[in-house]
């Protein structure tokens, strides 16, 4: 059985996660056109690649039908392409065009500016027991990943 210490820290840490994404989705960015839904389909699309409907949809908790609307915006601007798998057309694959990766990549810039923001002041020594946390962290957890695949 897992430790309690360890079960605590985790929900501790998801708590102080979520703060942290609450400030993060406060932060004033210009999205232009679209939503803060979309902009973080678009961004999880761009870096997961193509991907069916369907397991994005499982992927996200979300119903099919609401990503189909949250990306007919997206189809028409042409940032998004839509196709329906040939083989099985029960399927249908998205995936990010070149403008469409070239408008993720602004975004994920526009995140990693209200980052640096929000640890501008932390100091050296704590970003550096930080780095090394996040490191052992990521390991574990695609361990875990592995083996629970």
């Amino acid at each position: 059985m897992v430790r309690k210490e360890l079960i605590n820290l985790l929900e501790h840490n998801i708590i102080l996660f979520s703060k942290l994404s609450d400030r993060i989705n406060r932060a004033q960015i210009d999205f232009g056109p679209y939503s803060r839904t979309q902009v973080q389909l678009l961004i999880r699309l761009y870096l997961s690649g193509r991907t069916r409907l369907k397991d994005l949809a499982t992927r996200e908790f979300v119903p099919a039908s609401n990503l189909c609307a949250a990306f007919r915006k997206m189809e028409g601007d042409g940032i998004v392409l839509r196709a329906v798998d040939e083989n099985d057309r029960r399927n249908t694959w998205y995936s990010v065009t070149d403008k469409g990766a070239k408008l993720a990549t602004q975004f994920i810039n526009m995140f990693h500016n209200v980052m640096a923001t929000l640890f501008k002041d932390i100091d050296k020594a704590d970003e550096d027991k930080l780095i090394e946390s996040f490191k052992t962290m990521n390991a574990i957890l695609v361990k875990m990943g592995n083996k629970n695949a």
